[in-house]
Order: C-alpha cells, then structure tokens, then sequence
C-alpha cells in the first residue's frame, strides 16, 4: 500500500508528460509522409504553398509559392489546407 502513491504518479507523468509527444510525432511523420503532388500546405514557418515536387531520396519536397519555388524539408510542412480551402462557406 504504501507504493500506490508513487506507482499512481508515475502512470499520470507518463500519460500526460511523455505520451503526447510520442503521439504527435507518429502523427507528424505519417503526415508527412503521406504528402501528394497539389496539396496546398502551410509551412511550420508560415508559408503558404502548393506542393510542386516530392523527393523521397532526400526527405525533401519543392513548394510552389506566388513568389516562385523552394524547396523544403518534409517536417517543415505544418499543416494541410486543401480540405479547409475547399469547405463550402456557410
């Protein structure tokens, strides 16, 4: 009995410190690899763009921007705006 305090607090940092940050990282990575040629994505450093090019060589995709191309690596892509820009406005 008198493990249960510290045994109920280890599970309680583990489930609220350490487990969240696994789980965005799986979720980053499966995000990023799942990125396709046309998908409108924003940048971790805020750039709005379209995905030109992907390279699976290099972990690296080209963004086509107003201002021309650049080239990214595929972590820096933030967010996907496709579903978002097509949502019908109400």
């Amino acid at each position: 009995m008198d493990y249960f305090f510290p045994l109920a607090l280890l599970l309680v940092f583990f489930f609220f410190i350490i487990l969240p940050p696994i789980n965005r990282s799986k979720n980053e990575k499966k995000f990023a690899s799942s990125l396709k040629r046309g998908t409108r994505v924003i940048t971790k450093s805020g750039m709005y763009g379209k995905v030109f090019e992907i390279n699976d060589k290099d972990d690296s995709c080209i963004i086509e921007t107003q201002a021309g191309k650049i080239k990214f690596d595929r972590q820096a892509i933030s967010m996907d705006l496709t579903q978002k820009l097509n949502k019908p406005k109400a």
